[in-house]
Order: C-alpha cells, then sequence, then structure tokens
C-alpha cells in the first residue's frame, strides 16, 4: 500500500491534500517517527505532540518564503520529516548525519537554528523586521513551548515585539511539561486559563467576529473584560501587547488549520495558545511523558525500553547520592537546577528534602543569581546546570558569584562531548570561560570517587566559589562509597612517574591517557609522566615544573576546548618561564563539533586512547 508520506517531498506536496488526508499523515508521520526512534534514540515525546502543529503550519504558510522558527528543536521532528528529509530521518543524530535539531546549514526550511530553549521569539521578531525594513511580505512564526516561557529570553523578546507592534506570530506550544514537569507562576497561570471553560467558549464565538473592523475595537473590550472575569489575573499576553487566541486543541488538524488560515490575515503581534499531549498517539509516551521526552531504544510494540545488560552508576547519580548525604549532615546546603532535577539526578535530594532543592525553571541566570542570594544568606548552594546551558549565565557567575566571592558550588554536568545531541550541546567551553573569572576554584574529576571527594571538599571553609566539571555517562566502576577524603585545593596527582615525555591532563579523559601510557610502556618500553592535574585554577605549579624539568615534550590533555584551557594554562605559564621543549596538545580543536558517538567525536578531534598512543610514541621518537 502507498503510503501518502512515501510522496511528500517538501511542504508544498501537503498543499494538494485535504483534511482527511492530512489526518492520514500525520497519522504515518508518527508511525515512522515512532520506529525510527525505537532503533535510533532521539527525543520522541515533544515531536510527537506536536505533529499535527508541524504539518498545519507548513500547509497553511508559505514556507521557506514564509520564516518558521522551533524553539530548541524537540518538538520539530515531524517538521524535518515534511521538508524533505525523510530518509536523513533514518541517520538522525548519527555522525555525519543529519542533526536532531533545526541547522540553518542543513535545510532552507531550518530558517533559524536551535538548540537552547527560549530563543524563538526573539529570532521570529529578527526575520520580521527584517522583513519590514526590506519591504517584503513575510509572515514570520515562533513555535514556543510552555516549559520555555519560563526563560527570561522570551520575555524580553515578548516585550519587545509587543512595543513595536511586529506582525508576528507565537504558537505557544502547551503541553504542561517540558523534560520534568513545569513549574512557576506563568505555568500555573497557562493551566488557570485553560481551565475557565466559559471563557473559552465566549471566546471562541467573539472571534467568529473578527473580520468586522466597525466591531474590532468593541470586540477587544469585550474580550479582555471576559478574561478579567474569568482569569483574574487577566491576561499577561494582552499586557504586553499581543493579541491572545485560544486555547485551542493542537491535536486537532482541522481546527488547527482552520485557526492558522483566519489568523493568517491579522497584523500585528498575536498568540495562539495550543493544547499539546506530549507523546500523542503512543500509548507508552503518553503515560510516561518526562521518561519518553528521550526513552533511548526501545520495543514498539511493547514499549518496553532497552537497558544496558550491565549497569555502572553515572557521574549525574555520583553527584544526586552525594549531595543527598552532605544535607543529611548539613543544614546549610541546598540544591538549585533549571528545569533539569531528574537529569542532574537533584532529584533525590528533591525527594528527601523538599523545602531545599529549588528547580526554577528554564532559567539559568535566574538560577546562578539565586544560589548567590542563597550564599549570601548564609546557606551553601549546590547549583547544578549542565555545562552548554551554563554558557547563558556567564553574566551571573562573574558579577554576582565570582566579584563578590560568594560561596556557590558549581556542579557542571555533561562537561565535555555529549554524543549525539551535537554542537549545541558539547559541553566544550566550560574550563576556558570559568578559568578567566577571578576568585573561582575549577576543578574536574578523573573518577566517582575523586568526584564525590570534590563535592565534599568544596563545602570546607578553604573554599570559595568553585567549579566541578564532569561529564554524562557511566563512570569507572569503582567502590565510591567510602569516607569522604578532603582534597588540598590546587594540588595534581602523580599517577605515572617517567621521564623525557609527560602528559597532564584534567578530568575523566585522564582514564583514557592512563591506558596509553601503560600502552607505550608495554609497546616500546618507555614510560611517560603522567599527572591528573585535578585543578584548572589554581592550577599545580610544581607539577609543572617537575614535568618542564624532566621533560623535553609535554603533552596536555583536556575534553574541552584547546583555546582558554589546559593547554592554554601550562603554555603560559611555561612561556613565562623560558620552556625550550616542546607543548603538544589533544582537546576539542577550534570548531564546533558535530553529533555522533562519543568514542567518533574523540577520534575526530584525535584523542582518544589509541590517538593518545600515538602521539606519546611519536614524541619518545622524538629524541
Amino acid at each position: 500500500m502507498n503510503r501518502i508520506l512515501d510522496n511528500i517531498n517538501s511542504p508544498e506536496d501537503l498543499k494538494s491534500l485535504n483534511i482527511k488526508e492530512l489526518g492520514e499523515l500525520c497519522s504515518q508521520i508518527r508511525e515512522y517517527m515512532i520506529d525510527c526512534c525505537s532503533k535510533n534514540p532521539g527525543h520522541l515525546g515533544s515531536s510527537l505532540g506536536a505533529v499535527e502543529l508541524a504539518v498545519a503550519i507548513h500547509y497553511v504558510f508559505d514556507t521557506p518564503k514564509d520564516k518558521l522558527v522551533w524553539d530548541v528543536g524537540h518538538q520539530a521532528y515531524a517538521h524535518k520529516i515534511i521538508t524533505g528529509r525523510r530518509e536523513a530521518f533514518l541517520n538522525n543524530r548519527k555522525y555525519n548525519g543529519i542533526s536532531g535539531f533545526p541547522r540553518m546549514s542543513e535545510s532552507e526550511y531550518d530558517a533559524f537554528g536551535a538548540g537552547h530553549t527560549s530563543t524563538s521569539i526573539s529570532a521570529a521578531l529578527g526575520f520580521a523586521e527584517s522583513a519590514r525594513l526590506r519591504g517584503e511580505q513575510t509572515k514570520c512564526i515562533a513555535v514556543i513551548g510552555d516549559g520555555a516561557l519560563t526563560g527570561g529570553l522570551a520575555f524580553e523578546a515578548l516585550n519587545n515585539a509587543g512595543a513595536m507592534k511586529s506582525d508576528i506570530l507565537v504558537i505557544l506550544n502547551d503541553n504542561q511539561i517540558s523534560i520534568d514537569k513545569n513549574v512557576g507562576a506563568l505555568h500555573n497561570y497557562l493551566v488557570k486559563i485553560s481551565t475557565s471553560p466559559v471563557y473559552n467558549r465566549l471566546k471562541n464565538r467573539i472571534w467568529n467576529f473578527i473580520g468586522s473592523n466597525r466591531l474590532r475595537r468593541f470586540i477587544q473590550k469585550i474580550t479582555l473584560s471576559t478574561k478579567l472575569a474569568f482569569v483574574k489575573s487577566g491576561s499577561v499576553f494582552e499586557g504586553l501587547g499581543f493579541r491572545y487566541f485560544g486555547m485551542i486543541d493542537g491535536n486537532d488538524l482541522g481546527e488547527l488549520v482552520a485557526t492558522l488560515q483566519n489568523m493568517k490575515g491579522i497584523k500585528g503581534p498575536k498568540l495562539l495558545h495550543v493544547r499539546t499531549v506530549k507523546g500523542k498517539g503512543y500509548k507508552p509516551a503518553e503515560a510516561q511523558q518526562s521518561v519518553w521526552h528521550a526513552p533511548g531504544k526501545f520495543d514498539v510494540c511493547t514499549g518496553e525500553r532497552v537497558k544496558p545488560s550491565v549497569k555502572r552508576y553515572k557521574y549525574q547519580e555520583i553527584f544526586g547520592e552525594t549531595v543527598t548525604e552532605l544535607a543529611r549532615s548539613n543544614p546549610k546546603i541546598v540544591g538549585i537546577t533549571p528545569a533539569m532535577a531528574s537529569g542532574c539526578s537533584l532529584d533525590i535530594m528533591m525527594k528527601e528534602f523538599p523545602e531545599r532543592t529549588f528547580d526554577v525553571g528554564i532559567a539559568e541566570q535566574h538560577a546562578v543569581t539565586f544560589s548567590a542570594g542563597l550564599a549570601a544568606g548564609g546557606m551553601i548552594p549546590f547549583c547544578n546546570i549542565y555545562s552548554t546551558f551554563m554558557q547563558r549565565a556567564y553574566d551571573g557567575i562573574i558579577h554576582d558569584v565570582a566579584l563578590q566571592n560568594l560561596k556557590v558550588i558549581f556542579c557542571i554536568d555533561r562537561g565535555g562531548l555529549v554524543g549525539e545531541d551535537g554542537a549545541t550541546h558539547h559541553g566544550a567551553f566550560d574550563l576556558a570561560y570559568f578559568r578567566l573569572v577571578p576568585n573561582m576554584t575549577i576543578v574536574a574529576p578523573m573518577n566517582e570517587v575523586e568526584l564525590r571527594n570534590m563535592l565534599y571538599s568544596a563545602t570546607l571553609p578553604e573554599y570559595g566559589p568553585v567549579a566541578i566539571r564532569y561529564p554524562r555517562g557511566e563512570c569507572e566502576g569503582l567502590d565510591w562509597r567510602c569516607d569522604f577524603t578532603p582534597i588540598n585545593i590546587g594540588k595534581a596527582r602523580l599517577l605515572s612517574d617517567g621521564a623525557k615525555v609527560a602528559v597532564l591532563s584534567i578530568g575523566t579523559i585522564g582514564n583514557r591517557v592512563a591506558k596509553a601510557v601503560e600502552a607505550c610502556e608495554a609497546n616500546c618500553g618507555c614510560r611517560a609522566l603522567h599527572y591528573d592535574m585535578r585543578f584548572l585554577k589554581p592550577i599545580d605549579t610544581e607539577a609543572i615544573e617537575r614535568a618542564a624539568e624532566l621533560c623535553d615534550v609535554i603533552i596536555t590533555v583536556e575534553d574541552g576546548t584547546v583555546v582558554g584551557g589546559l593547554y592554554s594554562a601550562v603554555s603560559e605559564y611555561l612561556s613565562e618561564r623560558g620552556y625550550k621543549g616542546k607543548i603538544l596538545k589533544s582537546g576539542i580543536p577550534d570548531r564546533f563539533i558535530e553529533q555522533g558517538t562519543i568514542d567518533q567525536l574523540m577520534s575526530e578531534c584525535q584523542y582518544n586512547a589509541n590517538d593518545l598512543q600515538k602521539k606519546i610514541e611519536k614524541s619518545f621518537n622524538f629524541f
């Protein structure tokens, strides 16, 4: 049987379909998406809920002339499938495949790239004003999830667009959940709107008259007073200068198409509020929405998720278990995360100490400054933010924490290459951007025992603001449930004594370095000096000086950018002291790295164990 989907190679192919055929297409897209993601994991739940939304937008609007901007991209799989990437979707998030997020370089239909949340309205506003200045009749649409509205950037853009009266359509995709359950006053407000059936019935009747200019002002007064009557606080969106439409069923294709067609001719800033179901059309995903945000591999028929046969603890779990243990004996300890409680394992502490853990929503800068306030108030905050998202809070790190020398313990999750999420999510820059900041201590553990001891040590009086950086994924398999051992600030660990060639590593990449050093000795009988530096700032200058004294070649290895990180720190120090030997670097080069497995990406960057072994052996051959 020939599927409708097989003949959809661009949005133009949608135009000839009727509503019934479009509905069948949506079902086929879901089946295809579920089948692909069962074998090749991705962000499934949100995209299942947004199938009708993607189809309706491309059906009504003239993309790519009209600009469609998706927030984050977790919702955008159907968009990719119907914009000429149906076959390419089989390799979604794979090495040399298509990105799991919108990418301008990938397709003309990806108007704007998105890996971080809350950016869509700002970008769409830029398109709208560009079109106005160029005299073009271009429609600009931003699709933003309700969780993303907790990000301050979204509010800044709403405020600006409303004041400028720009011709922009914002579609609020309200599924009441981002990754974890949504939190905050705005979420509660949206729920309040959605539970006002009398208001919504009356509003739908009122908008039937919207075509009459003579009644428009009268209608606006009625709608505003209606909202005030049924939603006590009124409309935050209309208060920002937007015409508010909704709420409508975002999984009802007919209603969506009709509404978008009616709104297409309305000028100015507009917001359409749609309700969708995360995981729509696949019962396991609807039943456990947080789990099925990104479920990994699974059996399509049973919904059973494929689990690895041998399970090691993850670094995230070591953090969660340890900070909870510390909190039991220290009532000053509090935990903060921006909407990543389960991902970073702060939910472990949250279950035991709900009054001392704070999920602030998708608001990284607020999380940092809130933590600074907690520290100034006498608490010891553990602020856990993924490395790539920590970049968004840089001002708060400098001005609110470091400048005031406040004891905030930054736990930087997902440091280094993260794999299939690709360029927008790699934790490439944290070591470098933290190193620039005065008063900061920067530390990266080599294994789970080191992580546990560093979390403990950071609470001690001698530590001020500190950044503890660790990767995504499984630990080394060590017995980590041991007594706490304090770690002296700025002291490296000597792992292998040797001469002629020194390797200075930082973080968990040191485990690959250790294997490379052992393999080199077994292969050519030469043993390199190897330090686990542990601290990037303050750096152990005694270890560097000893390496310089004994060795004519020093190799730095870091799972981060080589610009501004360990290589830069070592080179700067030795250059000032007139070191005459060679300093070689291994790490993420000065470019953005795309998606793939960790091993594939480390091979591309030439710092997997085999690459490191070859570099060490080649350095010995230098003599």
